[in-house]
């Protein structure tokens, strides 16, 4: 695909589905006649996931299924991937998230012509359920993974090389081979530390999952921290198998971002068919899962009572500390969360948070409260629960996208979306109706790009 497309505006026009008789609706921004919507690349990646930036017009892809990471330079997918590894692919396993090392490009957003020293090493962290053999294979034969790995490759030409752990969570129990719920967004923090969300992977009885009799535990359900050079960042919950949490009790996560102006870090987390949530991160965090979820006490797949027997949490000796959402939502299957640290799209979105989500394709906009701790709702939000719809229409930034898999804030300071064709449930529908997505299959995606109309 050749560089940026025209500028696509509000429109009611759609786009021909790869299913017959599904369509999907040209992306439109709500509400801003100032701004309007790019497609960046399209056409050419199969189901991404992820995206990060090497510098202006230049950005990395990943492809779930291929388990291949593609480059765009300028809005032209260059035909040889960086990089092809193993992987399983059997439901939500993949290639799943990506980082760039903030050192090799100096902290240098909307720095206009930004250059990469050539004497500095670029780090790529890649997550992934890596496969014994070739990719899929677990989904073909039932063959069990290697493990869900984070790796560390250092970017040579157009390649990436010289691959090292940091990160082995074990996905070979009985329990996790439903191969969902394996988390997967990574990102560098303000301490230069890699953080990454691992979800339940389906498991139960797990210390990290509430159980206070439970098993050790084994990387998931939490948001797990590690240097840039696989050592340790100092504990929070103490040493051993606990030593790399940085927060724990996630069911399933597609989203982490630390807040610019405060340090915060801040995620999203998908529940059953209920309670989706927006939650404030601090060092130690237990979300609750799967004694709580939004603020319900779950049975089975639905609400139970309102959750009030906090002291049954496990607190890890004092060290872990449950807070309850900034925001909850029904399953809208909430993805990637980011802050927008530009003035590029005016002032009113400066540093507000944005959040996308799979099932729907909407970019939601949200305002943070006077000390950034909350978000600021107005009524029928004002109890911090959207219970249909409805209740999200004045959050809608954007829409039409198909499943939104990423948010990022690139380097010219504009957001970019990357999106899936078609978005909604995984197979098969609940619902009569409902949108079936099969996470293993192909589903082509699209870079998109938010930028001011004149």
């Amino acid at each position: 695909m050749s560089a940026l497309l025209s500028l696509v505006l509000i429109s009611t026009s759609t786009v021909t589905s790869q299913t017959p008789s599904e369509s999907i609706e040209i992306p439109r921004i709500r509400n801003d006649s100032s701004l309007g919507i790019e497609i960046v690349s399209s056409g050419e990646i199969k189901f991404p996931t992820s995206m990060a930036f090497l510098g202006y017009g230049d950005i990395l892809v990943l492809e779930k299924n291929e388990g291949t990471v593609k480059r765009i330079i300028n809005g032209t997918v260059i035909n040889d991937p960086l990089l092809d590894v193993n992987v399983a692919t059997k439901n939500e396993r993949g290639l799943l998230g990506i980082a760039v090392s903030t050192n090799s490009i100096h902290n240098s957003n909307y720095r206009e012509n930004m250059k990469i020293k050539s004497t500095q090493s670029t780090y790529v962290f890649l997550y992934f359920t890596e496969s014994k053999e070739k990719d899929g294979d677990d989904a073909t034969n039932g063959t069990v993974p290697l493990g869900n790995r984070l790796y560390r490759y250092e970017l040579s030409g157009n390649n990436l090389v010289n691959p090292k752990l940091l990160l082995d969570v074990d996905s070979k129990s009985y329990e996790s081979q439903t191969g969902a719920h394996n988390g997967g967004k990574v990102i560098t923090g303000p301490d230069n530390n890699i953080y990454l969300v691992v979800g339940d992977m389906k498991k139960s009885d797990y210390k990290t999952q509430n159980s206070n009799n439970g098993k050790t535990p084994d990387g998931s359900s939490g948001i797990l921290r590690v240097g840039q050079d696989g050592k340790e960042a100092e504990p929070i919950f103490g040493n051993g198998n606990i030593s790399k949490y940085y927060a724990y009790g996630i069911r399933n996560s597609f989203g982490i971002a630390f807040d610019p102006i405060t340090g915060n870090l801040w995620d999203t987390e998908n529940g059953p068919d209920f309670g989706d949530e927006i939650n404030l991160v601090r060092p130690g965090f237990n979300s609750g899962w799967s004694k709580v979820q939004g603020w319900w006490e779950p049975k089975n797949e639905t609400a139970g009572n309102v959750f009030h027997d906090f002291d049954e949490l496990v607190d890890f000796n004092s060290k872990g500390e449950y807070s309850s959402p900034e925001f909850v939502s029904y399953t809208i299957g909430l993805t990637d969360l980011t802050f927008f640290n530009s003035d590029k799209l005016g002032q009113k979105y400066e540093n507000d948070m944005f959040v996308g989500d799979f099932h729907n394709g909407t970019v939601y906009h949200f305002d943070l409260g006077k000390n950034r701790t909350d978000l600021s709702f107005t009524k029928p939000l004002d109890d911090k629960i959207a219970n249909g719809y409805n209740e999200l229409e004045n959050l809608i930034f954007a829409q039409g996208f198909g499943g939104i898999t990423d948010l990022e804030v690139g380097p010219d300071g504009y957001l970019y979306v990357l999106a899936t064709n078609f978005g909604g449930g995984d197979c098969i529908p609940k619902f009569p109706n409902d949108p079936c997505i099969s996470y293993s299959g192909t589903n082509m995606g699209t870079v998109f790009r938010v930028v001011p109309v004149n």
